[in-house]
This record gives structure tokens, sequence and C-alpha cells, in this order.
């Protein structure tokens, strides 16, 4: 293989950036998760396992509230006890078999729960199960760190128990 002036294999920028990567700290590794030397080589920081089972679960979830609609009717029910299908149907402007589909979805969930009353379904949300949701998600992180950084937003996290 003929190479240009200056040019390195990747093979050899590969090794060369191995010999490169220096052994971080735990502090280094907190406040820096990937360090860059030479502008070649990344160290990657040790962090905790993340069971599979809840990346999976977690992926599920997740995927349930991209939706508008869902996201809609969760955040209509964070705001009341609980609401009538027609009611959603009303707010979301949409048919009743499509409300009800996404009220399916979301309580095989198990994020929201039906009550029945007659023949009408009433449904209401579980917060037990978003604060699942946030202990999976913030489980490997340290106590004091507990904090998700978006832009100019901090989502912090401390049970109800930390609190008191």
């Amino acid at each position: 293989m003929r190479l240009g002036r200056g040019t390195v294999p990747y093979r050899e920028r590969a090794r060369r950036a191995s010999l490169s990567c220096k052994t971080l700290t735990k502090e280094e590794n907190r406040r820096n998760m990937i360090s860059k030397y030479n502008g070649e080589a990344a160290c990657v920081a040790v962090l905790p396992e993340v069971p599979e089972t809840i990346v999976k679960d977690m992926v599920k979830v997740f995927k349930l509230l991209s939706d508008e609609t869902r996201l809609r009717i969760l955040l209509y029910l964070t705001r009341t006890s609980e609401l009538h299908v027609r009611a959603l149907c009303d707010i979301l402007k949409q048919s009743q078999p499509a409300v009800s589909h996404h009220l399916a979805l979301l309580r095989v969930a198990e994020l929201i729960e039906s009550r029945r009353e007659g023949k009408h379904n009433y449904y209401r949300l579980l917060p037990h199960r978003f604060q699942e949701l946030l202990d999976l998600v913030f489980a490997a992180v340290p106590k004091d760190e507990r904090r998700i950084r978006f832009e100019d937003y901090v989502l912090s996290y401390a049970p109800e128990e930390e609190l008191v």
C-alpha cells in the first residue's frame, strides 16, 4: 500500500493513540467522561454497567413517550386526578378509537390505569411508575451528581426520602 508523505496508516495511528492514553483518576472521570489526546485518541471513562433489561425497558417507555398524542395524554392526566375517554377525545380533537388505542398502549406500559364506571372508562396517571423510571435513569449516578444538563436547563433528581 502506497502512502503519501506524512500519512500514517490507521493501525499505526490507533497503536500510537493507545500509547498516548493515560489512566484517569476518579475525579478526572467525573469531570471528563471522554478526554481527547493529540486530537486522535479518546480515553473513555470506566462507567458502571447498565443491565440490558433496564435499557430495553427504558427504550420501550421512551418510544411510547415520543408520540405527541401519548405525551399530551400524560400531560393532561398530570393536571387532573382522572379523565374520561370522551373528554380526552374532545381535548385532543381525535376520534375515540384513536384515543383508546393510545390509552391502551399507555395502560399496558403501566403508566396509567383505568377505572370502569358503567359503560364509561376513566383514566389516571400512575406516578410510581415514573418514580421507577427515574430511579433506573439515575441508579448509577452518585447521589451528589444526580443532574442532567440540557443546554440552559438542568434536570435534578432526589427521591422524597432524601429531601426529608
